[in-house]
């Protein structure tokens, strides 16, 4: 049986430094011109929207939060035994996501 993803497991592994920042993630942060920082303040105040308990090689999950400039924040991320694991973060499109940036639009 796979362990729930929650926000809390997320929090308490960046918060005890079990965290892997992946290269493509550090690529598309320096790209996309958001912090690390902003990363851990969008988590600390975030939520989960999304799982993906088939993604591999771990199950992840899309979070939802605020940076330090008060906008919305995504975060994608996956889970292992030991650590999370940040795949990538952007700024959501509202082309795709609803106003309340939780809900992706119809097609």
């Amino acid at each position: 049986m796979q362990e729930e993803i929650t926000i809390e497991i997320i929090r308490e592994y960046i918060n005890d430094r079990k965290v892997d920042w992946t290269k493509h993630c550090l690529n598309r942060l320096n790209q996309r011109n958001i912090l690390i920082s902003d990363v851990k303040i969008a988590i600390n105040n975030g939520k989960v929207i999304e799982k993906y308990y088939d993604d591999y090689p771990y199950p992840s999950c899309l979070i939802v939060g605020y940076n330090s400039n008060n906008e919305i924040i995504h975060i994608v991320c996956g889970i292992s035994n030991e650590k999370v694991h940040i795949i990538t973060a952007y700024l959501p499109d509202k082309d795709i996501w609803e106003d309340d940036m939780e809900t992706r639009r119809k097609k």
